[in-house]
């Protein structure tokens, strides 16, 4: 399943009514970004983020700390939590496992992630293992803060692109109280075979009777060859963005919008797509739009993005069931390369790269 991202309480460019016509079941909001505004006090007073936001299905809630930790020139990370300034105002405030867990409470999100700390991409392994350390001990401070009735927490395991690292954390994990089990970590500048080859030795150590997410991925290149190791789980904010940059992403691959051979072209954005955007307008009035930098471009082709990342995971879905995922994905996959219009297939670039694994 994919998570659209819905970072301040909203999916951008999109309304609760119009995402759930998607098919989207779940979605994420961001505790960082609500802590600061408008405020987790305000927001339980107005009876949680779902409701808060209208939107009438599950939710799931980040811990916070990838975002205070990618401040890396506002922060100062000890072993108890993590100290910043707001990117508002330079404000100092201070972010620990149980201060993660009392905002998602008041949240009132279905799903809680517990604190972690993500390493940056390429950090040398004694600065993986310490991140490890750190996330373990952060994991058993926040299962000991009440959850809130119903309120599933998973787990997240770190170790970088170190197989080793990542079997070792990932036993520490699992053996916690955890309702799910996220691999995070990855998608942040390693090669697609690198996290292949580690999702391939780690995803079947995961337990098999909880969900296995794995965080920020991302294109749907990434989302099928992470399919094939065995990760359920999914977020990633490239289908909202891409869209508010003009590009949609179909079954015969990227489509630029702002592209003049789109002016005058009468085709559905994609023929094979049943969203709304597809069954009502042409690329030419999608061009137009775009080139105009009409308020409306983004919304229609984020419609038809979430739409499609929808499909893609229902398509995978039905493609297991049937037995035949390994066929189905690689017929996927060349489909959407061979009818790419951004740029010619390039295998050094990250979505163009081999995605059996």
């Amino acid at each position: 399943a994919f998570m659209p991202v819905g970072t301040q309480a909203t999916v951008k460019a999109t309304t609760p009514e119009e995402l759930e016509r998607t098919g989207a079941r779940l979605i994420l909001a961001n505790t960082y970004h609500l802590w600061l505004r408008p405020g987790a006090e305000r927001i339980a007073k107005l009876g949680g983020v779902q409701r808060f936001m209208a939107w009438p299905h599950a939710l799931l809630t980040d811990s916070g700390g990838f975002q205070v930790f990618s401040l890396t020139h506002m922060n100062q990370i000890d072993d108890d939590g993590v100290t910043f300034r707001s990117h508002l105002d330079g404000a100092k405030l201070r972010l620990t496992p149980e201060e993660s867990m009392r905002v998602q409470g008041l949240l009132g999100s279905d799903v809680a992630m517990l604190f972690d700390e993500c390493p940056p991409g390429g950090a040398p392994r004694e600065v993986v293992e310490r991140a490890m350390r750190r996330t373990t001990a952060w994991a058993r401070r926040s299962l000991a803060v009440p959850a809130p009735e119903g309120q599933a927490r998973f787990g997240i395991v770190q170790g970088g692109t170190h197989v080793d690292l990542r079997l070792s954390h990932l036993e520490d994990i699992a053996s916690l109280a955890v309702d799910g089990v996220a691999l995070g970590g990855f998608s942040v500048g390693e090669p697609i075979e690198e996290m292949v080859r580690v999702l391939g030795e780690v995803t079947p150590k995961l337990p098999t009777d909880r969900p296995r997410y794995l965080m920020g991925v991302g294109t749907p290149f990434d989302l099928l060859a992470a399919i094939g190791t065995g990760v359920d789980l999914f977020d990633c904010v490239l289908p909202t963005r891409n869209a508010r940059n003009g590009q949609a992403l179909t079954w015969t691959g990227r489509v630029n919008l702002r592209q003049a051979r789109h002016k005058e072209d009468e085709r559905a954005l994609d023929p094979g797509c049943e969203c709304p955007t597809c069954r009502t307008f042409s690329r030419a009035y999608l061009h137009h739009l775009v080139r105009t930098k009409e308020m409306l471009a983004p919304r229609l082709v984020t419609q038809h993005n979430l739409w499609f990342y929808q499909d893609l995971t229902r398509g995978a879905r039905a493609a297991i069931e049937r037995g035949r995922y390994a066929a189905w994905s690689d017929e996927v996959a060349t489909r959407m390369r061979e009818g790419d219009e951004i740029g010619s297939p390039d295998p050094n670039q990250r979505e163009w790269r081999a995605n059996r694994t």
